[in-house]
């Protein structure tokens, strides 16, 4: 960010500030101080008695990239502004690293235009979340998720990689990184868990703590939030990983001080460690939402932590407060919330804030304690001072060399093999120099997998190919350049199949990408049979396997484990796929243990010591431990209960396939035939899609084969113009009349029986004879009494 950290001189130095490209903010004479703190307090009183409701108020506005434009920003003057996980400069989210630090150079020179009379010109900031990884960039470098990272212990090693990642954060001029999480995941079921380093607090603490200061700077440093670093935030305060059900954004319940032990222990240690801000959570505590806990947010988390930092708000939290919609909620500030994270709704909150504060509903106090946080944040980053500089004649911006740098992927093969934790060794580990390997399974050669959610796209996904990610290593290549340098050779075969047989299989099979609540779980039982069966038929032919197993939480997989001669708990590696060949080959000792319970039983519910573990935390072998582990028990009444859902909370199932005239749209999202499908925030974060039909276009999900009845549901904002039907198999239904009747209305059902389309076939399909749009929040496939009627 800046180079020189502040010093008392400095901040009574600050000059005038003008549009040129050093810039620095003006100020008048102000009183002697005689510490840092004391000059940081002048400088923000300062500014604050200069400044109009309408610019403070912009202070606590955060839009995201996408809803906004460097006009508004010269207009409005934003304090800070985000771009989402599927945001990107100039609406491409795969634009290169140079485009975001041109945009990054707009918008902060949008926001130092010169204001008319005293009223001083506030620099702006650019949040990201880089939670593994600067990972919103093409080319940066993919780390291993926290739950990866949790397995190591080892916080030297959390710290090079927060610094890493500030330094590749500069590259691209944004200031302030939405990370660490410390949230304590205590039910795996919950979709973020791979983003919690442990299940064990104190685990959290330190890991958390540690990249606190790789990213920031450690107190004291003469370089904290200078060079080489960038402004961190704990996440999400607190309970995020406690919910009912592992549900996200769900609610945590019981007696505040044992929830607090567990969920709000690791933030002291990252309020020592000098974190500049922290995240409200989206969840609840017995019932209220943390975005308006005062209790909590306030009384808790300054009082008796001891936070002065600021609060940040997450995706629209606030308009989840009882009381409050995403463009009217006092409620919030008035808990101790300093920004709004608003991505879109940005205009019509600014301007009932405003009115609140004009009309005493917000005290002017409020207003000038949340304004003064972010301005002395902007003090402490450099944001604010006569050091200040857009973002390309910063430190390390532009300097491309080090975005995915070898220092920066050599410390990420370091924590790739680190993380690695060995459940099950049979003697085949490592493997022999000489030794030719057959590297099977779908998972082996995909980037995207190893690296799961947030990288790219919010979701991440398979259908982002390996040339996505220019300069990092897939699983497959990491073995192949580690058996032909052994002597041996490698062979990769996705479907398992080959012709000479190998003397060892690799086999890489696991979770698909997902984020958020997208991942959410009924049940811990990984039920996909892809790496099941090649190992059984590896087992049947008589050779040795290993099970390299990518999952985002640990997963009941007796009958993986036992057909395996190895299992390895690979976690979500990210893109240095080397590591991983590092441990199997024994280039690397086997140190991984893990920081979560491994289920025993298959029922689904949570894990969290010695009971019902079938692997404690801290269970992991070395490379030499090789005693037999005893036949598990591979009775569960969710195997073979077949999966009706075809999409749902933001997520595509496996099995479907989405399309438009010959075009397909992975995970339900694309464009092409006349159909554009797009994320569309129904109750969070792209949880649902606006299709948008061209004049003569339709979309079709298609299926496995299934019985049941579908339902759709759905809602409509503006009659169609034109015929809208819906076909399933040979028969096809006009529905313009109901399309009718729903538009303007809240969400409707669609129920399709044998009474309307019989023969029900394994696909659907909704065509629009004119321009046409609806939002669809969930498909399904369900069993429904015979005789039950169609309804629209």
């Amino acid at each position: 960010m800046r180079r020189i950290a502040p010093t008392l001189g400095l901040l009574m130095a600050a000059t005038a500030l003008s549009a040129c490209a050093t810039t620095t903010v003006e100020t008048t004479s102000t009183p002697a101080a005689t510490s840092v703190e004391d000059a940081e307090d002048a400088l923000v009183a300062d500014l604050l008695s200069r400044m109009s409701v309408e610019r403070k108020v912009a202070q606590l506005i955060q839009p995201q990239i996408n809803s906004f434009t460097p006009e508004d920003m010269e207009r409005y003057r934003f304090g800070s502004y985000l771009n989402g996980g599927n945001g990107g400069p100039y609406g491409d989210e795969y634009a290169p690293a140079g485009e975001w630090l041109r945009y990054a150079d707009e918008m902060y020179m949008a926001s130092v235009q010169p204001l008319e009379g005293d009223e001083p010109v506030i620099p702006t900031m650019w949040g990201t979340d880089a939670v593994h990884g600067h990972t919103n960039v093409i080319g940066a470098t993919i780390f291993p998720h926290n739950i990866g990272l949790g397995a190591t212990r080892d916080t030297d090693l959390v710290r090079r990689i927060g610094a890493a990642t500030a330094t590749e954060i500069e590259v691209t001029g944004i200031d302030w990184n939405f990370s660490p999480t410390v949230a304590v995941a205590r039910d795996d079921r919950w979709g973020r868990s791979y983003e919690s380093y442990s299940e064990d607090p104190r685990i959290v603490a330190a890991m958390g703590a540690a990249l606190v200061e790789g990213l920031q700077g450690a107190n004291g440093d003469a370089d904290r939030l200078g060079e080489g670093h960038v402004i961190a935030t704990a996440k999400h305060f607190f309970g995020d990983g406690g919910t009912e059900q592992g549900v996200d954004q769900g609610d945590v319940n019981g007696d505040i001080e044992a929830l607090k032990a567990i969920h709000a222990y690791p933030y002291p240690a990252a309020i020592d460690a000098g974190v500049e801000t922290i995240m409200a959570s989206f969840n609840s505590i017995n019932g209220k939402k943390m975005h308006g806990n005062k209790a909590l947010l306030t009384d808790v988390l300054r009082g008796e932590l001891g936070f002065d930092g600021l609060v940040v708000g997450d995706w629209n939290g606030h308009q989840q407060v009882a009381g409050c919609t995403v463009t009217n909620c006092p409620q919030s500030l008035l808990a101790g919330l300093d920004i709004y994270m608003v991505p879109d709704d940005w205009k019509g909150l600014m301007d009932t804030l405003v009115a609140q504060v004009n009309d005493g509903t917000i005290p002017m106090a409020r207003l000038d304690e949340a304004t003064g946080r972010v301005l002395r944040m902007k003090i402490r980053a450099g944001i604010i001072g006569n050091n200040a500089r857009r973002p390309s004649e910063r430190a390390n911006a532009g300097d491309l060399s080090k975005l995915g740098s070898a220092e920066h992927r050599g410390i990420a093969r370091e924590a790739v093999a680190k993380s690695q934790v060995v459940i099950k060794n049979d003697g085949v580990l490592p493997l022999k120099p000489g030794t030719n390997i057959l590297v099977a399974g779908t998972a082996a050669d995909s980037i995207a997998q190893a690296a799961g959610g947030w990288t790219l796209t919010w979701q991440g996904g398979k259908e982002l190919g390996n040339d996505m990610f220019p300069g990092a290593t897939s699983i497959w290549a990491g073995l192949e350049a580690a058996a032909t340098a052994s002597g041996g050779s490698a062979t990769l075969s996705e479907d398992g199949s080959y012709d000479a047989k190998p003397d060892v299989a690799v086999v890489v099979f696991g979770e698909e990408p997902y984020a958020e609540f997208a991942g959410d779980r009924k049940n811990m039982v990984f039920a996909d049979e892809e790496g099941l069966g090649l190992l059984r038929q590896y087992e049947e032919a008589g050779i040795p396997a290993v099970a390299v197993f990518l999952s985002g939480r640990p997963m009941w997989m007796n009958r993986e484990i036992n057909a395996a001669d190895a299992f390895v708990a690979s976690w979500l590696p990210g893109g240095e796929g080397a590591g991983v060949a590092d441990v199997l080959y024994g280039a690397m000792p086997a140190t991984g243990r893990l920081s979560f319970s491994w289920p025993a039983a298959c029922d689904g519910t949570p894990v969290n010591g010695a009971q019902g573990a079938l692997f404690e935390v801290g269970y992991g072998r070395g490379l030499g431990e090789t005693s037999a582990l005893p036949e598990l028990s591979e009775e569960c009444a969710y195997l073979g209960a077949a999966g009706s859902t075809w999409y749902a909370d933001g997520r595509l199932a496996s099995s479907i396939t989405a399309s438009a005239g010959g075009t397909a749209f992975p995970n339900l999202v694309g464009s092409g035939g006349g159909v554009v499908v797009r994320g569309y925030d129904r109750n969070r974060q792209e949880d649902a899609r606006l299709v948008t039909f061209g004049p003569g276009s339709s979309l079709t999900l298609a299926g496995p084969e299934g019985e049941g009845g579908y339902r759709i549901l759905y809602s409509v904002d503006t009659a169609p113009a034109g015929a809208v039907r819906v076909s399933v198999g040979d028969t096809t239904v006009d529905v313009t009349q109901e399309m009718a009747v729903a538009a303007g209305k809240a969400d409707r059902e669609m129920l399709i029986t044998e009474a309307c389309m019989p023969g029900m076939g394994d696909s659907i399909t909704i065509s629009s004879e004119a321009p046409f749009s609806m939002v669809i929040a969930e498909v399904s496939r369900v069993d429904m009494p015979e005789g039950m009627a169609c309804s629209f």
